[in-house]
């Protein structure tokens, strides 16, 4: 039915939870053309004499176009819904992986990664999912965005170890052209499952404004701030996050390796973070995000976050390393789950898809701007630490949009009568 949205319980019928396996493979499968750059930053640029700064631009040019395509997919999304959506990313990211593994200048490199790994690829995967599968949960839809955002710390646990391992015995080219076509022959086939819709109709034009506790969950933070300011908050404090997140898991490795730990240590620290931001978001969505609510966790998160860019800036020592590591990614881990959340809770529900779209733009162009700037600041000064500092300063201003956000919904609900 046209306007209309879905909701089930988990407990009614296996549905749910074959759509969340599904969800978080799709999830996990996808981020590796993210990994796959990122490990092979050192040999791409070495093979080619290219400074950092060129790998860099293309991971950043990942995120400038998934996040210009999110906008489109959101509205795609919100008229079709998930299934054509993550076809077109499967087949694009495929595609986009194998053409890599041919590439013979830098134009090539810009062109796949920007076009067909992001604006035609990674933009039809995270937001999609993650407002699809919030259709079918009328409850705990921290837990629920939890456990298929968990997919992208997965594929950070798994795919830096075997892309390692494949670059130093096939090499790059040939570890490129195998994970496209894995992406082909599992990705593909398992977007035809999201075609599988919820059966209960509820109405999608109402926000969390009108609809009782029972029908928003236990998250749901009632509030008449204007849809404008909250949207244009998220979006700022979207970069902050973004841009001090993307330097660590651009260069973390290349970062370690600098410090004299072998690649494979190296490669282990942000599988040790990624790692942890998995379990965060498979705890972390009903003991952090449904019982604080979606704003009061993405402010710990934040500054879990703040506090591990900091300390990687200073510390050298392995086991120093692999704490840090567990620091970052409890912040890491927990922070992309708080926005859809937010989103879902406070800003029209027939309208989530292209406004999560917007605000998942911020945050790309600050993945971008934050993998690129690493890279270039590494290039000027001959280490990491000074863009790790750099990162703080970004996610200092997160954390105070965010106390902003968090009062004026306060004070403006206390104003009316109803306590945050």
């Amino acid at each position: 039915m046209k306007g209309k949205a879905v909701y089930r319980d988990v407990n009614e019928n296996w549905w749910p939870i074959v759509i969340v396996v599904i969800s978080m493979y799709l999830i996990l499968a996808t981020n590796g053309a993210l990994f796959l750059l990122a490990v092979s930053l050192k040999q791409l640029a070495a093979d080619f004499d290219w400074p950092r700064s060129v790998p860099s631009a293309a991971y950043a040019l990942l995120f400038v176009g998934s996040g210009l395509g999110g906008i489109v997919m959101g509205a795609w999304f919100d008229r079709s819904g998930p299934a054509p959506v993550t076809l077109l990313g499967a087949t694009m990211l495929g595609t986009g992986a194998m053409l890599t593994s041919q590439i013979t200048s830098a134009w090539q490199l810009y062109l796949i990664y920007g076009l067909m790994m992001g604006f035609l690829g990674q933009a039809t995967v995270y937001g999609p999912l993650v407002l699809n599968i919030m259709r079918w949960f009328k409850h705990r839809r921290g837990f629920a965005v939890g456990l298929i955002t968990a997919g992208q710390g997965l594929g950070g646990v798994v795919w830096p170890l075997v892309f390692r391992h494949f670059n130093e015995t096939i090499g790059w080219r040939e570890t490129f052209w195998w994970f496209g076509l894995l992406i082909w022959f599992t990705s593909v086939p398992m977007t035809f499952v999201l075609r599988r819709r919820p059966d209960v109709d509820t109405d999608l034009t109402k926000t969390s404004l009108d609809l009782p506790l029972s029908m928003t969950g236990p998250t749901s933070q009632v509030s008449r701030v204007s849809p404008r300011l909250i949207q244009m908050t998220l979006c700022l404090a979207m970069v902050g996050c973004c841009v001090s997140m993307s330097m660590p898991l651009a260069h973390l490795v290349s970062h370690a390796s600098d410090l004299g730990h072998s690649t494979s240590r190296a490669a282990e620290m942000l599988s040790v973070a990624l790692l942890t931001a998995t379990v965060v978001r498979l705890v972390g969505g009903t003991v952090v995000v449904d019982r604080l609510g979606g704003l009061l966790a993405l402010g710990l998160f934040s500054i879990a976050q703040t506090a591990g860019l900091a300390l990687y800036a200073v510390v050298d020592g392995l086991g120093a390393m692999y704490l840090v590591s567990v620091l970052f990614g409890l912040g890491y881990g927990g922070i992309n789950m708080c926005y859809p959340v937010i989103v879902q809770d406070k800003l029209p529900r027939n309208e989530v898809g292209r406004r999560l779209g917007v605000i998942l733009l911020f945050g790309a162009l600050g993945m971008a701007l934050g993998g690129w700037l690493a890279g270039y600041i590494y290039d000027i000064t001959g280490h990491y630490a000074a863009a790790f500092w750099v990162g703080v300063v970004f996610n200092l201003s997160n954390l105070a949009l965010i106390i902003f956000l968090a009062r004026k919904t306060r004070l403006t609900s206390l104003s009316t009568g109803k306590l945050v």
